[in-house]
This record gives structure tokens, sequence and C-alpha cells, in this order.
């Protein structure tokens, strides 16, 4: 698969969490294990699609500080605004699974959820979309 391709199949994959974001957040009923996991998935995939397009090599891990890394190190812009990110890590690894020991969380703050990862899939769609 041609690198644009892998990077949209990728960007379609992350907008398929950011749909079931979409669909859960304003349940009350909706765990925040549950939306932080879909939203830390669609920051992933998204980052891991501008890294695709650029023909980066990315590690097939979930810790978001890592991927941004990543990205910076390849010299494709990432706004610093957006270094947030690496706070949806932990519901990839440690909140997913009972029985390790989960770290001090507060609950999710769901409005900010959504918007970041609208955020970064904008920046990710602009480098993307400049094929």
């Amino acid at each position: 698969m041609r690198s644009n391709e892998h990077a949209e199949v990728l960007l379609r994959k992350a907008q398929e969490d950011e749909f079931a974001l979409e669909k859960l957040i304003n349940d009350p009923a909706s765990p925040d294990d549950i939306l932080g996991f879909h939203a830390q998935q669609a920051v992933e995939k998204t980052l891991k699609a501008a890294l695709a397009f650029h023909d980066v090599r990315y590690p097939f891990i979930h810790d978001l500080k890592t991927l941004v890394d990543l990205v910076r190190k390849n010299k494709i812009s990432f706004p610093q605004e957006l270094d947030e990110v690496r706070r949806l890590t932990p519901f990839a690894t440690v909140f997913r699974y009972e029985y390790l020991p989960a770290e001090p969380r507060r609950p999710l703050e769901r409005p900010w959820a959504l918007d970041l990862v609208r955020r970064v899939r904008t920046w990710a769609e602009a480098i993307v979309q400049n094929l």
C-alpha cells in the first residue's frame, strides 16, 4: 500500500473512533473509560496517518507522547497546543485493564476530549490532503 493510501485508511479508521465518541458522549451511562479509549484511538490513528503520509515507520504502540515526539523528530509540524493529547494515553493502556494498578485519575472531560480529537483530525487532514 502506498503511503498516501495508508494514511487515508488510518484517517478513516480514526473517524470511526470519533464517530463512536460522538454517539456515546452525551449519554451519562457511557463509561469514561470507553469514551477515553475511543478518543485515544482516534488520536493515535491520526498521528500514525501523518507519519505514514511522510513515509515514517512508526511503532505499534499506544503512547501518544512517543508518537508526537516521532512526528516532531521527522520535522512534521505539530501544534504545541495539541501536546495535551498525551493525557489520553492511559485510556488505551492502564485504564483498559482492571487488574493493573491504575494511575490516579479524574473524570474524563468529555467536551475537551471530543474537541481535542477534532483539532488533531483537522491538523492531520491538512497534511494528508496536500497530495
